[in-house]
């Protein structure tokens, strides 16, 4: 994750503070982020990827399908599967005490984790976090076009002392068909909604507004759309989220 980092930050053209003369965007309402840890080798994943569906269609969600490769020994290798989706859901149960990793897991606004097929438990999680971790909301907006991918956070109105946030670019692809020939799930054809082919961080926002100017080749090629979390340390909650608009 640190060499990405490092990577990114040489591609970027341009980042700013508010010494650099960047403007905080105007607000806009808060959009809640699901992230649902799955695997095409996991039984118990395919009602929960299902579920999932539902909240891809929803404005005011940005729920994201995130295989992870742990259970790739089971006889069928997860060919969405990424070890950094395995990294940040390590992360997350270190950070909300959850005790293991398990599939099918749903992480809610990085505050709240709960099992992904179980829809009562999202909602209760999606109002129970649905409070800004630091007071008021943040603004931010993000944009691309043929050249490049712009983002801008906004500064923070809470006279709480903030901690430093790391700004994640994600890849997606809307939907993905795959076909089961080994495992727990063999002979099904499993379909898999807004599919996070790669999750980067580009920057980092400490309170002052920020603007982040990357090359467009920063999304990858395998993605149709794209979003930015902004989110408190790693596996912390997420403060802001926007899909990029293109």
């Amino acid at each position: 994750m640190r060499a990405t980092a490092q990577l990114l930050t040489l591609l970027a053209l341009f980042c700013t503070s508010e010494t650099g003369h960047a403007q905080s965007p105007a607000p806009v309402p808060p959009i809640a982020v699901l992230e649902l840890f799955t695997s095409q080798g996991c039984s118990a994943c395919p009602p929960a990827d299902t579920m999932l569906k539902a909240y891809t269609e929803r404005a005011d969600i940005i729920a994201l399908s995130m295989s992870v490769d742990y259970w790739d020994h089971l006889g069928w290798k997860d060919t969405l599967g990424s070890s950094k989706h395995t990294a940040r859901q390590k992360a997350y149960v270190k950070a909300l005490n959850a005790g293991s990793v398990f599939t099918p897991q749903m992480v809610v606004n990085g505050a709240a984790q709960v099992v992904g097929s179980k829809k009562y438990d999202i909602e209760k999680a999606l109002r129970a976090t649905s409070k800004p971790a630091i007071g008021s909301p943040i603004a931010l907006t993000a944009s691309r076009d043929a050249k490049r991918i712009l983002i801008e956070v906004g500064a923070t109105e809470s006279h709480d002392a903030v901690r430093s946030a790391t700004v994640w670019l994600v890849s997606v692809s809307p939907q993905i068909d795959i076909e089961i020939k080994r495992g727990e799930n063999r002979g099904k054809t499993l379909t898999y909604h807004n599919v996070v082919r790669d999750i980067a961080p580009v920057g980092m926002w400490a309170g002052k507004p920020v603007r982040i100017e990357l090359p467009a080749t920063a999304i990858v090629e395998t993605a149709t759309r794209s979003a930015v979390l902004v989110q408190i340390d790693d596996g912390g909650p997420i403060l802001r989220a926007t899909w990029i608009a293109q």
